[in-house]
């Protein structure tokens, strides 16, 4: 594992690197709004992802690197996001494709970003549909945005909902709440099997 410092427009973001033994894409993860990349589920698909042969880095965005806890608004999240993806595309990983993902709030963020930084997926743990009780109050635009294979896992009582499967998406409900703490093998289990079947069509498509 190594770290690094990236410069963004609203002060440094930090990447936490974990490489696997082939290099068959790049995923970078984000964190949820108040918690950060050591939440179980960010681990268990960041052991998934080397597993497949991706690497992974997992990303602190500028607010958490800078001691805080309330998140910043949406756009210095996006642009500071899109930022660390140009940095590390170019000086850790160039030429492979790349990923993007997060949990909650993270998720959120790769799915807004996803046809800027021209990722090739988006993974989506614990997707916050709309706030606890305010169903009102939905993000779906955000996920149904997103234009390449998508891969949700909710936990089946998330007070955040329920995403529906759609074109490009496929949804994986397993037990548990919004911190997918209760099946992480499972949360492993469902990133290792679509990330080989999104790189198997993405392998085949270079080699046409």
């Amino acid at each position: 594992m190594t770290s690094t410092v990236v410069e963004t427009p609203f002060g440094p973001a930090r990447a936490e690197l974990h490489c696997a033994a082939e290099s068959r894409a790049a995923l970078l993860l984000g964190h949820g709004a108040g918690g950060g990349v050591q939440a179980p589920d960010l681990v268990a698909a960041t052991r998934a992802a080397t597993a497949a042969g991706v690497h992974v880095a997992l990303v602190e965005q500028p607010y958490r690197v800078a001691g805080r806890r309330a998140p910043a608004p949406a756009r210095q999240l996006d642009t500071a996001w899109l930022a660390v993806a140009e940095e590390l595309g170019q000086r850790w990983f160039e030429g492979l494709p790349l990923l993007f993902g997060g949990r909650s709030s993270g998720a959120r963020v790769a799915c807004r970003t996803s046809a800027d930084g021209q990722a090739v997926a988006v993974l989506c743990l614990a997707f916050p549909v709309h706030p606890p009780g305010k169903p009102d109050k939905t993000r779906l635009p955000e996920l149904d945005g997103v234009e390449v294979p998508t891969l949700v896992v909710q936990g089946s009582r998330d007070p955040f909902g329920m995403p529906a499967a759609a074109h490009h998406r496929e949804v994986v409900v397993l037990a548990g709440d919004h911190s997918l703490k209760a099946d992480v093998n499972g949360v492993t289990k469902a990133v290792e099997e679509w990330l080989n079947r999104v790189l198997h069509t993405l392998d085949g498509l270079g080699e046409a």
